[in-house]
């Protein structure tokens, strides 16, 4: 068993454990998850810092891989028609290792957040670490069908988890959570099953769900309905760009983008802070590594196609996730509307295709990931002191909260961009991607990248109004006297979240390099992809 398998499966084996506990001993439930994902954590590290970055002189693509691990799964004679050949196939990346760092840590994060978490809390482990598994492995998984089996695999522990643990309308943000995803992955399938009648594995002769070997244009069976020879079509246009469109809705819908947004909302609001923490560091994540690894990788050609309309999707849901944030009254609302905004500047990147966009829209998931983790610990910090998060409830909270308010702050100008911050290099590469795509390949306008300068104003905007109206002048607390008793300063459980979560996003400013160079090597190959199309 490789290293990938027992970081990907721990959890899991975790999750069984805590099922096994008996309900006397309850609070060990909460220590054998710590554990695990402890664990987990030095793992990830342990790959990080054995993880090589540099171009790899193999000529085949699986030698562009690291910790590769393949065993067959599943293989049944299917008489005239060949054999169904699915693999248990793992390997990672430049574009996937970063995320299982992020990950980890994240998860870490989620968990001790979960310290609130006082019901059913053997459910409430075990899901967390059923969603933990299914994460992991879509970000290893180099098999389309395991890679489908994860993604779903998703769905149920975080429907659960928000279903039951969430707010007064948690029922229906996790209803439509599920629908949303659900529509998105069903239509998916159908592509994946197209891909494997049209792609053949160069070693067997047999058809294969391999998405390294869907990525060489020499593994497609002539004819075949994906095939850039055979120009199939449907109703006037190509099945490849039809397939591209499709998988791209369905990571559209993760990311989300506008108008694939509205679940977002709804379930930040209801669902509890550990889950939100995970929503936004992690899932939203999934959506662009998706589009990165199926849409833009198996469907080059149609990537380059569709980039001008994938840059306007980037721009509008920059600008307006935005607009939303600043007319949002509920913190964890605004947060959420400014998720949207801030992965617009990953769907920019990726448009431009260009090493800059593709970089800066890695590192802007990766920057997201730990700032909005952050933001999200922060609300939960102020709604598990009064269970309240409406921005005009709250007036003059630094000078009951001063450790709370600075790290508030720092929160707040990580993300608006303030240079320094990851957050300032991932969107300016990004936006260096947009702006020089004009002239590299003619993909995007120029003004694509002006506008996404205008979000970052917006930014600005929200984040300063929501600062200056909770932190500063008077105090003055809907709940009076009561509310300033309870409103206590973060404790030291809290306090080490915080520092966490702060360190990495200072580091990654100051050194982008310690992510750049990991991923370099796989941007340079994905744009390669895109040139040989």
């Amino acid at each position: 068993m490789s290293l990938l398998s027992i970081l990907i499966f721990l959890p899991l084996l975790a999750g069984l454990l805590i099922l096994i506990i008996p309900a006397s001993a309850r609070n060990s439930y909460k220590y054998v998850a710590l554990a695990a994902v402890c664990i987990q954590v030095l793992i990830s590290a342990y790959i990080y810092l054995n993880f090589n970055g540099d171009v790899y002189s193999g000529v085949d693509t699986e030698a562009k891989f690291q910790l590769v691990e393949r065993v067959p799964w599943i293989n049944l004679n299917l008489g005239a028609m060949g054999k169904l050949q699915i693999d248990y196939f793992l390997g990672i990346d430049g574009l996937s290792m970063p995320f299982l760092v992020l990950t980890s840590i994240v998860m870490l994060v989620a968990l001790i957040a979960s310290w609130e978490i006082k019901v059913n809390l053997k459910g409430y482990f075990a899901l967390f670490l059923l969603l933990d598994t299914a994460v992991l492995g879509v970000f290893s998984a180099l098999d389309f069908f395991l890679f489908y089996i994860f993604y779903e695999l998703m769905l149920l522990p975080l429907y659960f988890l928000i279903g039951m643990w969430g707010g007064i309308r948690r029922e229906y943000a996790a209803i439509k959570f599920f629908l949303y995803t659900l529509f998105g992955s069903v239509f998916m399938l159908l592509v994946i099953i197209g891909l494997y009648f049209s792609v053949t594995d160069p070693v067997t002769g047999n058809h294969t769900f391999n998405m390294l070997s869907m990525m060489d244009p020499k593994n497609y069976v002539d004819g075949s309905i994906f095939s850039a020879l055979a120009n199939a079509e449907f109703f006037g246009i190509s099945a490849r760009l039809i397939g591209f469109i499709v998988l791209f809705i369905a990571f559209a819908i993760k990311v989300p983008i506008v108008p694939l947004h509205t679940w977002l909302p709804d379930a930040h609001v209801e669902a509890p802070t550990p889950v939100s923490i995970i929503l936004a560091g992690i899932l939203l994540k999934i959506g662009g590594y998706g589009i990165l690894r199926a849409c833009v990788s198996i469907f080059p050609d149609a990537a380059v196609q569709s980039a001008w309309w994938l840059g306007l999707i980037g721009v509008i849901s920059i600008l307006y996730g935005a607009l939303n944030a600043l007319a949002q009254k509920d913190l964890k609302r605004m947060i959420a509307y400014s998720s949207v905004s801030h992965m617009g500047f990953v769907l920019l990147g990726i448009a431009s295709v260009t090493a800059e966009g593709i970089s800066g829209a890695m590192m802007q998931m990766i920057s997201h990931g730990f700032l909005s983790s952050m933001l999200f610990f922060l609300v939960g910090v102020i709604y598990s002191r009064v269970h309240d998060r409406s921005i005009p409830n709250f007036r003059g909270l630094a000078l009951i909260m001063p450790r709370y308010t600075a790290f508030i702050m720092i929160a707040f100008f990580a993300s608006l961009g303030l240079p320094g911050f990851s957050a300032f290099i991932a969107e300016a590469f990004s936006l260096i991607g947009a702006f020089n795509s004009s002239s590299i390949n003619g993909l995007l306008p120029r003004w694509m990248a002006v506008c996404g300068s205008i979000g970052i104003f917006l930014s600005a905007c929200y984040f300063l109004w929501t600062l200056q109206r909770m932190f500063f002048g008077e105090t003055r607390l809907m709940g009076g006297d009561k509310w300033k008793a309870l409103l206590t300063d973060v404790n030291p459980r809290e306090l080490t979240v915080l520092c966490i979560l702060t360190s990495f996003a200072l580091v990654l400013g100051i050194m982008p390099s310690l992510a750049f160079d990991k991923m370099n090597a796989s941007v340079l190959e994905l744009i390669r992809l895109v040139n040989l199309k």
